[in-house]
């Protein structure tokens, strides 16, 4: 791992920046075109970030002054266990920087974040075509077998 890389959470003048990224992670997810997220969408998500009363966070990480990657996740009860658990919901590393630890380092971060809200586990989803990203995924953490599905109600 590039010991250069700073992880920290965002800030509110990081927004140019990570907007970049965002869209980055959004064109890799095919949301572009009449997929595209509607821009309320990227303002909303941004704000909650601020928002003390919201368990949505973010974390960049940074070289040089150049953000490399972002990691958005959030705390929610589950009727499993009494901690919170943490959902890692987005996670993206700019092509330029892959296979430098920044997503590695990411992970580590919210790892960190979420032991220290006290809760028990992390876990995330990624499409089963991406399968660089699971390379990463298979070294530092467990495959759980679940398989997702869902509905859209809108």
């Amino acid at each position: 791992m590039n010991k250069n890389i700073l992880v920290r959470p965002v800030k509110k003048e990081d927004f140019a920046a990570w907007s970049v990224l965002w869209d980055g992670y959004n064109r890799f997810y095919e949301r572009t075109g009449p997929n595209a997220l509607p821009d309320a969408v990227t303002q909303m998500t941004w704000s909650r970030f601020f928002d003390g009363y919201e368990p949505l966070h973010a974390l960049v990480a940074e070289q040089d002054g150049q953000l490399l990657g972002l990691a958005h996740y959030l705390f929610h009860r589950t009727t499993s266990r009494i901690e919170a658990s943490c959902y890692l919901n987005d996670l993206f590393t700019a092509p330029e920087a892959r296979g430098q630890g920044v997503g590695r380092a990411l992970i580590a971060a919210v790892y960190e974040q979420a032991n220290l809200d006290g809760s028990t586990v992390v876990y995330w989803q990624t499409h089963e075509t991406n399968t660089t990203a699971q390379r990463l995924y298979n070294q530092v953490a467990d495959r759980s077998g679940f398989i997702v599905y869902r509905k859209s109600l809108t």
